[in-house]
């Protein structure tokens, strides 16, 4: 073959390649065109421009050659909330990080992950060729671990204290020293030439209320809101000032408008509504999962490690698994064959499809029964189950007896019943052995079906229903056939979903996530996490799991005490989400039933069920209900573009100082909310950090994650030399203000000798010696892992914070990034090692005795299937007609960036920007090609795009792939002093399905749609239209 004719295939190949590779991903395509093209000459013809091996091992002898040009630390990921193990690769000249893979100690980034005793050398070892160890060790950052590390070279990192020099959202900053910055927070006065503002020390006061006619809003200290990111390892820091030293009750992390749907579906099927602990399948050992709002591989937690276990367990033939999703992801492709299925479903309708599959499971009785006959710990211990449930509790009917909806107790039947002090007396359940009406925790196998009247002792009746019987009741609602149309799944593969899921045993699981963010979020997610319950699966070998927790760091531990201090607060009020406290309990509520009025609606949603909802924070704050705020800190957060409606609801708001007087921000980068704040303090970032973290979930065994400088954080310095980060900033206000808890003997060892905190090691390294003293203490490190480790670097601060016994310990723990229990403790038997102790929930007690407070109506005790509603409970469908609004719009997540990510270059260059998705056959109607500019309508606004027509998504949906659409984050050009920082057009690639979340109508003032019973954001099947722009 001639040249020409060679070189005319290879460019016609690679242009075919590059035009197919997919939209959104034009500038690597043209980047790969250039280089198969030979237009760059890379520095080495086989490993291109990549730096030089870290080490290399010897394949004969496994001898370690280390590269003394460059250092491996263990440390933690903070690409995405999973916070993953990883090793990173630092240049010792430039201390510039050079690539990042992961760490084969943690199970987040290994499987099999090595034994925690492998030492530093060997844990290289295993990762080469050397006797091919590296197949089975290999341990890898996913792509956005790999990018994130371009965050620390950022060019719009803020890297100095910045003061606000014109409005609000103007982009107008002033750098100033971090002892001005920290007077002017505390002290207050006149900063701005806008009049008087108040300080933090004006506003922490944990005495006085905020308004002695309404007490149960609490201290004025309230009047301080706190918003904060993920458990990033750094938070309980964080909570440490704001909640048990300040003293506000409003201090909250994302979860509102992350997952709390989720995990308030769990909280109900768990039955503890304040920790929220939820479930993850037992990847390694399940035969059968089902998918249903997250999608392994493409988004959900853990990311990496449910990916990888639920691919190879596909791939080895021992797994089958279905995503149900309206959007077609990387879970399912035709390399997988029948191993995998893509059911796609109209949004919003998850509890249609499981309470269909619910009833199909309880007519052919293909559920448990010798799991849910089981009434309490003492029967499922005789009958060898690792868990048990309240299907048989008698659950209250009489439609006028005083505790309708509530259990049947013994203190029912008899009024004298001995109990433990502030526990209820036992549930009463009817013994199949006896027929009669035992106590539950007394009791053998009960009865599932029971409906009839129970005689009290002194001859009353009462009647009564098991908890089983009415799950079956509100399945019963709708047929089959009803439900598949709702949810636009056949109904033969809703009974073939529910013949499949129950056809194996204890190892058959579902899991959900985010996907079910909708304003009929939390009955969704309790349908779908009841079908656990249903085949029994928790604590199972190829169940679901709670988790193997982590070792003790924070609480008290065998070394030290960090969480009771002298002075600590104890946060007490109503938070603004209105939160943890019932409507019936409050003044306003008294008020009008004094005066003879209906006490409903209240003027406001309230959220007894839920925890702190940082999404009614800014609303409630600005809407003065139940109080106004008087400051917010803003740590790594950004509600402005996370809370679908928010910004259109509240950015006004926040632009006028007079609604809110203070807002500070701490943030490595000015984004959409943080660009209104008056101050902005810099913050270390990566592996600039100190923290400590777990695995929020997915594994089996003990896991705690250190997060440790391996380099020294790119900011400004104190006058004392230390790098002015979040730590460093709340320890100086904390000390100016006198709070307790921070300085002068503000840490407590065992034996009640005192250290200062003054220090972010003070606080991280104590707790690091918890973790290593923890169970058995771990050994003492060598010279030779300090040095292997790049531990060494901290090594001073270690020996100077710590005692000297335990130093070596805790740079042992260092040295491999964290403390992992080894896999061999995941398992006892077919049982899981860590169990959860109490019953699985199918009638939720709290739940059904719970009222909506704008209605006045109580919700239903277990699972049921309502359409999406307004806060009121009245239809969202109702108030927003198909005939007008003909799509859904739903968030979808890339594998690659998410909301934080887009600044970052080099996925940038990978996937810069999103499209709009919509069915070919919706798009064929409607005349629209992929690449057309369209316009999408909602209630809230409208995003002009591009067009992505596809046929991997449900009729009637358009999917939009959350992260994009940026204001900030670079995206905006922004003065701080002298200098102009340019905007990157790149930052501010694609639309924001946020921007099209909308108010709920049922709601006075701002408000932003959420779930009708707990609270959460709604992102989900957001009425629309769509039209060529």
């Amino acid at each position: 073959m001639s040249s020409s004719r060679r070189n005319f295939i290879k460019k016609a190949t690679v242009v075919g390649a590059a035009s197919a590779f997919g939209f959104g991903y034009s500038h690597t395509a043209s980047q790969m065109l250039k280089s198969a093209l030979g237009d760059e000459k890379p520095a080495d013809p086989i490993s291109g421009n990549a730096p030089k091996p870290e080490f290399s091992v010897d394949l004969k002898t496994g001898k370690l050659r280390l590269n003394p040009d460059q250092t491996v630390s263990y440390t933690m990921c903070m690409g995405c909330s999973t916070i993953c193990g990883v090793r990173v690769r630092i240049d010792k000249k430039t201390q510039k990080v050079l690539r990042v893979a992961g760490n084969p100690y943690h199970v987040l980034s290994s499987e099999p992950f090595l034994p925690y005793e492998t030492s530093v050398r060997n844990s290289f070892q295993a990762l080469s060729r050397y006797q091919e160890k590296g197949l089975l060790s290999r341990s890898t950052a996913c792509g956005r671990g790999n990018a994130v590390l371009d965050k620390l070279t950022n060019p719009d990192r803020v890297k100095v204290p910045l003061k606000r020099v014109g409005p609000r959202g103007s982009g107008m900053w002033a750098p100033i020293s971090f002892e001005q910055l920290v007077e002017e927070v505390v002290e207050g006065g006149d900063l701005f030439a806008e009049g008087h503002v108040d300080g933090l020390r004006a506003i922490r006061d944990v005495k006085t209320p905020i308004d002695p006619e309404q007490p149960e809003f609490g201290p004025k200290s309230n009047q301080l809101a706190f918003m904060a990111p993920f458990m990033d390892g750094r938070l309980r820091f964080a909570a440490r000032f704001a909640k048990l030293s300040f003293g506000t009750v409003n201090f909250t992390g994302h979860r509102s408008y992350c997952t709390l749907s989720m995990r308030s579906g769990y909280a109900a099927l768990l039955g503890d509504w304040k920790k929220q602990p939820h479930l993850k399948p037992d990847f390694l050992n399940s035969e059968f999962l089902m998918f249903i709002g997250t999608a392994p591989g493409n988004a959900g937690n853990p990311f990496k490690r449910q990916g990888k276990l639920v691919a190879q367990a596909r791939s080895e033939g021992r797994l089958k698994y279905v995503v149900i999703d309206p959007v077609l992801t990387n879970s399912d492709n035709l390399a997988a064959a029948d191993r995998t299925s893509w059911i796609p479903i109209k949004p919003n309708t998850d509890g249609a499809l499981i309470m269909g599959m619910i009833r199909w499971i309880l007519e052919k009785q293909r559920f448990d029964e010798k799991f849910l006959r089981q009434p309490g710990p003492a029967a499922a211990k005789t009958a060898g189950e690792a868990s048990w449930s309240n299907a048989t509790h008698l659950v209250i009917v009489e439609a006028d007896h005083p505790r309708h909806g509530h259990f049947l107790r013994v203190s029912d039947l008899d009024h004298k019943p001995a109990r433990k002090k502030g526990k209820p007396a036992p549930a009463i359940v009817i013994e199949v052995a006896t027929g009669k009406p035992v106590a539950f925790n007394r009791a053998g196998p009960a009865e599932l079906f029971f409906q009839g009247k129970v005689k009290t002792n002194d001859g009353k009746e009462i009647e009564v229903i098991t908890s089983l019987s009415l799950l079956k009741k509100e399945a019963d609602k709708y047929s089959i056939d009803e439900y598949a149309s709702i949810c636009g799944i056949p109904a033969d593969t809703i009974v073939s979903l529910a013949r499949e899921f129950t056809s194996h045993g204890k190892r058959a699981a579902v899991d959900t996530h985010g996907g079910t963010m909708a304003s009929n979020g939390f009955y969704n997610a309790f349908a779908i996490v009841m079908l656990n319950a249903l085949v029994g699966n928790l604590n199972w070998k190829g169940g679901t799991s709670i988790g193997g927790g982590r070792f003790k760091e924070i609480a008290p531990g065998p070394r030290y005490n960090l969480k009771k201090f002298p002075g600590k607060v104890k946060p007490r009020g109503l938070g603004l989400g209105r939160n943890h406290f019932p409507y019936e309990k409050s003044v306003e509520y008294r008020r009008k039933v004094a005066a003879g009025k209906n006490p409903y609606p209240s003027q406001a949603p309230w959220y007894p069920l839920s925890p702190a909802m940082s999404s009614e924070f800014l609303t409630s704050g600005l809407n003065g209900y139940p109080y106004r705020l008087k400051a917010l800190i803003l740590w790594s957060s950004n509600p402005l573009y996370g809370i679908a409606g928010m910004n259109t609801q509240v950015g006004e708001k926040l632009a006028d100082p007079k609604q809110l007087p203070l807002i500070i921000s701490v943030d490595p980068f000015i984004n959409e909310s943080n660009v209104y704040a008056d101050y902005i303090v810099p913050d270390s970032v990566l592996y600039e950090s100190w923290g400590w973290a777990s695995a929020w979930g997915g594994n089996l065994t003990r896991v705690s994650t250190a997060r440790w400088p391996v380099i020294e954080p790119d900011i400004a310095k104190t006058a004392e030399g230390v790098p002015i980060e979040m730590e460093v900033f709340f320890i100086a206000v904390a000390k100016r203000m006198g709070l307790p808890g921070f300085g002068k003997d503000a840490i407590q060892d065992k034996d009640g000798n005192k250290y200062p905190l003054n220090r972010a090691e003070d606080f991280y390294l104590r707790a690091a010696a918890n973790v290593a003293y923890s169970g058995s203490a771990v050994p003492d490190i060598s010279d030779e892992e300090l040095s292997l480790s790049g531990v060494e670097r901290i090594t001073e601060r270690i020996k100077k914070t710590l005692k000297p016994e335990e130093w070596r310990k805790v740079a042992y723990v260092y040295a491999r990034g964290g403390r992992f229990e080894n896999a061999d403790q995941a398992y006892q038997g077919e049982w899981l090692k860590y169990r959860y102790k109490k019953p699985m929930q199918i009638y939720d007690e709290r739940l059904a005795t719970s009222r909506n407070s704008l209605s006045g109506k109580r919700y239903t005790g277990t699972p049921t299937w309502m359409g999406p509603k307004l806060s009121d409970g009245s239809s969202l469908d109702e108030m927003f007609p198909a005939k007008k609004w003909p799509f859904k719009v739903v968030s979808t997540k890339s594998n690659l960036q998410s909301s934080h990510t887009i600044g970052l270059a080099s996925l940038q260059q990978i996937h810069p920007k999103n499209g709009i998705a919509i069915h070919a056959a919706d798009a064929a109607e409607l005349g629209i090609s992929t690449g057309d500019q369209v316009r999408v309508t909602t209630p809230g606004g409208s995003v002009v795009g591009a067009a992505l027509v596809r046929h991997g998504i449900q009729q009637g949906v358009l999917g939009i792939e959350h992260g994009f659409g940026h204001r900030q984050l670079g995206a905006r050009a922004y003065r701080i002093g002298d200098q102009l920082q340019k905007a990157n057009r790149l930052s501010g690639y694609g639309v924001g399905i946020n921007d099209l979340g909308f108010a709920d109508p049922r709601r006075e003032g701002l408000s932003v749609l959420t779930d009708w019973v707990v609270g959460n954001v709604a992102r989900q099947g957001l009425p629309a239209r769509i039209e060529r722009a």
